[in-house]
């Protein structure tokens, strides 16, 4: 059967999380039922990433077999036009024939995250579920700063939720940048994978340094702890994005420049 493999954005607020749950409507399964209406055909479509209740992505990878052949155009318009047709907020933005061998989650070799912050008094109307009100203060150098700690090879217990399946808290940190344009403040994490609530632990903690209730030191402590008790509060979902995923033939996921700030990007659009 022909593999296919996705490009996907969703807004995550009115999902319960991109796995498919008895407790609510998934992105999963939003996938799954265009894929039936347009085909009739049911079938497991699957992910490089499970993000959470109220995570957002602009560059989620799937995959999933179909008996016909399709056009990856065609494919991608049909499945739209369905996905709107049910009002879905997914939306399907590049298909390509892979081979068989290709597996959304396994064969990743990066993912890369977002989480924004926007710092100010006034509360969010526009932006409201789409990044963390920090009505105070960050001092984003300082927060920065405290991030450098955390990148590399770690047991990164202090910043896993209790939840997390993950049979070992090791985990090799590429990259944890904290930048800021005006009032935005967003945090840039790049890794082979991540544990389950591990980027929304450092925002929180981060945050936490960026008010000056946490130094360098403390952040470093805190990892070295390797104890939840340690870490910062979980920073909210709304947030946190899915931003890009790369792949040994070095076709990736990114469809606009992960490293403009995103509310750039969508002026410019």
């Amino acid at each position: 059967m022909p593999r296919f493999k996705m490009t996907v954005e969703y807004d995550g607020t009115p999902y319960v999380g991109w796995q498919r749950q008895e407790n609510g409507h998934s992105v999963q399964a939003a996938l799954e039922k265009a894929v039936l209406s347009l085909t009739q055909e049911t079938v497991v479509v699957r992910g490089a990433g499970r993000t959470d209740s109220g995570v957002h992505a602009l560059g989620q990878v799937v995959h999933t077999d179909l008996s016909r052949d399709w056009q990856p155009y065609k494919l991608r318009n049909a499945l739209n036009a369905h996905l709107m047709m049910a009002g879905e907020k997914v939306a399907v933005i590049d298909v390509d024939r892979v081979e068989d061998g290709f597996d959304a989650r396994f064969s990743a070799l990066r993912r890369h995250y977002l989480y924004r912050i926007i710092s100010r008094r006034a509360p969010l109307a526009v932006e409201a579920k789409r990044a963390w009100w920090v009505s105070k203060d960050l001092d984003h150098t300082l927060m920065h700063a405290a991030a450098q700690t955390l990148v590399g090879h770690h047991d990164f217990t202090t910043f896993r939720s209790v939840h997390c399946q993950a049979a070992s808290p090791v985990r090799t940190l590429d990259r944890l940048d904290v930048t800021r344009s005006g009032d935005l403040i967003e945090i840039r994490a790049s890794a082979q994978s991540f544990l389950h609530n591990q980027i929304r632990s450092f925002a929180g903690t981060l945050k936490m340094a960026g008010e000056g209730k946490m130094t360098v030191a403390d952040v470093r402590a805190a990892l070295e702890a390797r104890d939840r008790a340690a870490c910062g509060p979980v920073a909210p979902p709304d947030g946190l994005y899915f931003m890009q995923v790369d792949y040994p033939d070095g076709a990736g996921s990114a469809r606009i420049d992960v490293e403009k700030p995103l509310q750039n990007v969508r002026e410019e659009e």
